[in-house]
């Protein structure tokens, strides 16, 4: 084990918890019609694509946990722990082959897959909750422009946190 792999957890927290403030306090106020890109998703991602499910089902959770415990919340708590848990074990799915790095067109296509199900998750969880902020009619067009968000951010956001996340832990050769 790296003197690096020692502090991927650390350092995945920490990263989760920028991306938190700056999603909670700096994009509200670049919102559409309230909807703001989701950079703990686009994390969980580039964690899922470069570790694997397992540990992005796990970062998901914990990412999902802060989202949902962060003011201003106004939900239950759990609904975004379940989708980012959701994201990060099929985004992860995606990584079929350790040694080979995801094409750019696949990143975008993994991001914007991943936001559509974790955004739908989030909402369909609200529904079924009865939850009043969001009602049937609204479902679409806030997941489209959440889906629209992320993948705007993706090619900014994603290259670098892939290779911190490839630096702290490289990627083992099959056998």
């Amino acid at each position: 084990m790296s003197g690096l792999a020692s502090i991927r957890w650390p350092v995945m927290g920490v990263l989760l918890v920028v991306a938190l403030v700056l999603q909670v306090t700096f994009f509200p106020h670049l919102a559409v019609h309230g909807v703001v890109p989701n950079l703990c998703l686009l994390v969980v991602v580039a964690a899922a694509l470069v570790r694997g499910p397992e540990q992005a089902a796990v970062l998901g959770f914990a990412a999902g946990l802060l989202l949902d415990l962060a003011p201003p919340a106004d939900h239950v708590a759990g609904r975004w722990a379940l989708s980012l848990v959701v994201v990060g074990y099929v985004a992860g799915r995606v990584r079929s082959d350790a040694a080979a790095r995801p094409s750019v067109t696949g990143v975008l296509a993994t991001v914007a897959t991943s936001s559509f199900v974790g955004t739908s998750i989030y909402a369909i969880t609200g529904l079924l909750l009865q939850d009043p902020v969001v009602s049937v009619a609204d479902l679409l067009p806030v997941v489209l422009l959440a889906v629209g968000w992320d993948v705007l951010l993706a090619p900014l956001l994603l290259p670098g946190l892939m290779r911190l996340f490839e630096a702290l832990e490289p990627v083992r050769v099959r056998t």
